[in-house]
């Protein structure tokens, strides 16, 4: 096991949101310094974490009392059903206002035990340790916490930001091929919104770097209400397969499906040309990642569900890469994106 790293050798990137500013912390072990962390008058913690976390022997000291909470692995405990379980676990052992949550795991549940925080008591504080690569460049950072319905992904959720977030690189060790797969198609997405030299990076740097540039964009515009949904840049293509289908694509696989789909829909909109189309065809193949739509997949059951994508304002909205960057374009045409959907099957 890697020596924690003191907070100060770790590599630290601030969130810049006035009184709700934290830091992020990447590093191997930085999990160990979770006590350094805690809210100081906090009494008390309840440590959310996953069964396959606990079995990998992935453990947190919050410094205070706590009691370990554990749930199933995967996206399907992101319910309103779970939710209410949760809250339910939390009063039964007196957790109050002045306590904290602590979530330790993936996206899944760091989303999960987010949202929970923010409605426990009309909002607890909430330490995030991310232990997987999608968790820590992306569902970790930002304050975006939501569960699904049955009708789409994140309908229900809440802007609740987080008083701290650790990623501990040594946890990435302990993943399996698939789960890294599903970080690296998030990050991808990153080379678009701001490159800035990322595939030359080390690991623990190119996952700062991605966390910095989230952290910009959430710090211009927390709400999502304009610049922050260019974070949704491929996501459209991927909720929707996510949903709809169960084609066995984990999210940041479906993300690098949806990059090259909304290139391809750029193109036929006339907003990017083909040799751009191709530079995301290579970005996602440099990761290893598939570029191409399941063999079996419904395209016009996917185009029907792009109208229930948390971004659809006044019709169906992409994320488009163009001459002036990533924008939201609306109105186009169905055949357009029967068309890309097409162009890669």
């Amino acid at each position: 096991m890697a020596i924690a790293p003191s907070l100060e050798e770790a590599l630290r990137v601030p969130v810049e949101l006035g009184e709700r500013s934290y830091g992020v912390w990447v590093g191997p072990g930085v999990r160990h310094r979770l006590a350094d962390v805690i809210p100081r008058d906090v009494s008390r913690a309840a440590v959310v974490t996953q069964a396959a976390v606990a079995d990998a022997g992935i453990t947190v000291d919050p410094g205070v009392e706590h009691r370990v909470f554990i749930t199933d692995d995967g996206e399907h405990i992101k319910t309103l059903g779970a939710v209410e379980e949760l809250c339910r676990q939390l009063a039964q052992w007196g957790l109050t206002r002045r306590d904290a949550v602590v979530a330790v795991g993936g996206g899944a549940v760091t989303d999960l035990a987010g949202f929970t925080a923010a409605v426990y008591h009309r909002g607890i504080r909430v330490v995030y340790v991310a232990t997987t690569l999608l968790g820590q460049i992306d569902a970790s950072v930002g304050g975006k916490t939501g569960v699904n319905l049955p009708e789409g992904k994140n309908l229900v959720g809440a802007f609740w930001q987080p008083a701290a977030v650790l990623c501990d690189t040594e946890a990435l060790d302990t993943l399996p091929p698939e789960e890294m797969r599903s970080g690296l198609g998030e990050m991808a997405k990153y080379h678009f919104i701001a490159d800035a030299g990322l595939g030359s990076l080390p690991l623990p740097e190119r996952i700062a770097r991605c966390v910095a540039i989230k952290a910009e964009v959430v710090a211009a515009d927390e709400r999502e209400s304009g610049r922050r949904a260019v974070l949704n840049y491929g996501h459209t293509l991927a909720h929707a397969l996510e949903t709809h289908g169960g084609y066995g694509l984990r999210h940041g696989e479906a993300v690098a499906v949806g990059l090259v789909y909304a290139a391809e829909l750029a193109h036929r909109a006339g907003r990017i040309d083909a040799c751009r189309v191709d530079e995301h065809r290579r970005v996602v193949g440099g990761y290893h990642l598939s570029a191409k739509l399941p063999a079996d997949a419904d395209a016009e059951g996917l185009v029907r569900q792009f109208s229930r994508d948390k971004k659809a304002i006044g019709g169906v909205t992409f994320m488009l890469d163009g001459p002036d960057g990533i924008e939201p374009v609306t109105g186009l045409d169905q055949a357009l994106m029967l068309d890309a959907l097409e162009a890669i099957r």
